[in-house]
C-alpha cells in the first residue's frame, strides 16, 4: 500500500451517502485523508473527521461546488431504481464536467450491469459488454463515456466495479433486508431465482477499500478494475453460513420470478424484472486482476456474514 503522500493527502470527496459512501468515507479518513461527504441534505450521521456537505450533483452548479478543492473524487451517487436510466446520465455529465474543469481524479462506482448476460462465464475485466437490459445499455454507455474522457485527456478516471453488496449497513440488497431481519426473528428469509447457481457478492467494507485504493494509485486510471470480490458460492451455500452462525434452520421462501415482497415493492420489481438473468444463471466474479496489482484481498464471506449479522442484530435493537 502507498503512503499517504503529494497528492493524496488534499481533500478526498464522496459523492453519495448511502452504504458505499458511508463506508468509503470512514475507510479515507482511517487511511489519514481530509474527506468530505456529500448527497443533497449534507444531514445525517457524524463521523469523525468526515464533512458532511449539501449539494445536489445533478446540476453543474452543484457538482462544481461539491468538488471544489478535492485532489480525488469519489462518485458513488445512485439513485431509486425506477430513474437511473433517465437520472443517471445527467449525473455523469454535470460530475464529469466538474472534475474536467477542476483537475480533480474521478473514481467511479460501477456495476456488472454492462456485460449483460454471460451464460455463466466467469467474469473478468476483459468480459465483453454485450447488455440487452435498458440499465445494461445505459451503464455501458457511462463507462464509454468516461472511458473516453480519459483516453482524450479530459479527466483522469478509474472505474471500480462490485458484485451485489452485502455487509454492515446494506439493506437494499438481495443479501440485505429481506434476508438477516428475518434469519434474526424466525421469519421468512428471501431466495429470490435458483439458489443453488454460485453468486458473487462484494462485502461493503470491501468496495469501500478497493475504491480507498484506486484513489490513492493514480497509475490504476483509465480502465475498468473488478474490487476485491470472495469467491462465488450458491445463494443455498450462503443461507447454510447463516444457520451455522445463528444455530439453527432459517425459513427460506424462494421466489423464482419477479414479484413484490418484503423490502421490494411493484415499482421496483417491475424495474429489477430485465436484470432477473442475474439469478437464474450463475453470476461469478474474479477479482484477481485487482488483488494482484494493489496486494489487496477480499474479505472472507464467513466474516462478512458474521460482521453483517452482528450489524443487523443491533438495528433491530439486540433481538
Amino acid at each position: 500500500m502507498s503512503a499517504v503522500t503529494g497528492e493524496n493527502r488534499s481533500l478526498h470527496t464522496v459523492l453519495g451517502s448511502g452504504p458505499a459512501g458511508t463506508a468509503l468515507a470512514v475507510e479515507l479518513v482511517r487511511r489519514g485523508h481530509a474527506v468530505r461527504l456529500v448527497d443533497r441534505k449534507g444531514e445525517g450521521p457524524g463521523s469523525e473527521g468526515v464533512e458532511r456537505y449539501a449539494a445536489d450533483v445533478s446540476t453543474p452548479e452543484g457538482a462544481r461546488a461539491a468538488v471544489a478543492g478535492a485532489g480525488v473524487v469519489y462518485h458513488c451517487v445512485n439513485v431509486g431504481y425506477h430513474l437511473q436510466v433517465e437520472a443517471m446520465p445527467r449525473i455523469q455529465d454535470a460530475v464529469l464536467g466538474a472534475v474536467e474543469a477542476s483537475g480533480a481524479r474521478l473514481v467511479v462506482l460501477d456495476t456488472l450491469y454492462p456485460y449483460g448476460e454471460t451464460k455463466g462465464a466467469v467474469m473478468t475485466e476483459d468480459t465483453p459488454w454485450r447488455a440487452t437490459s435498458r440499465k445494461g445499455r445505459m451503464r455501458a454507455r457511462l463507462d464509454e463515456t468516461y472511458l473516453a474522457a480519459h483516453r482524450e485527456g479530459r479527466a483522469r478516471v478509474v472505474l471500480g466495479r462490485s458484485a451485489d453488496f452485502v455487509g454492515p449497513g446494506v439493506l437494499n440488497s438481495t443479501l440485505g433486508g429481506a434476508v438477516f431481519p428475518a434469519a434474526l426473528t424466525g421469519a421468512e428469509v428471501l431466495g429470490i431465482g435458483d439458489i443453488d447457481l454460485p453468486h458473487s457478492y462484494t462485502d461493503i467494507r470491501d468496495v469501500a477499500a478497493g475504491l480507498a485504493t484506486l484513489g490513492e494509485h493514480p497509475e490504476g486510471d483509465g480502465r475498468v478494475w473488478h474490487l476485491p470480490t470472495a469467491s462465488a458460492v450458491s445463494t443455498r451455500a450462503v443461507h447454510a453460513m447463516i444457520e451455522r452462525h445463528l444455530g439453527g434452520p432459517l425459513k427460506v421462501l424462494v421466489v423464482e420470478e419477479p414479484r413484490p415482497y418484503g423490502p421490494f415493492d411493484e415499482q421496483f420489481m417491475a424495474e429489477y424484472a430485465e436484470m432477473w438473468y442475474q439469478h437464474t444463471e450463475p453470476q461469478i466474479v474474479d477479482s484477481s486482476a485487482f488483488e494482484k496489482a494493489f496486494g489487496v484481498t477480499p474479505t472472507p464471506l464467513e466474516e462478512t456474514l458474521a460482521a453483517t449479522l452482528e450489524w443487523y442484530r443491533g438495528l433491530l435493537g439486540g433481538r
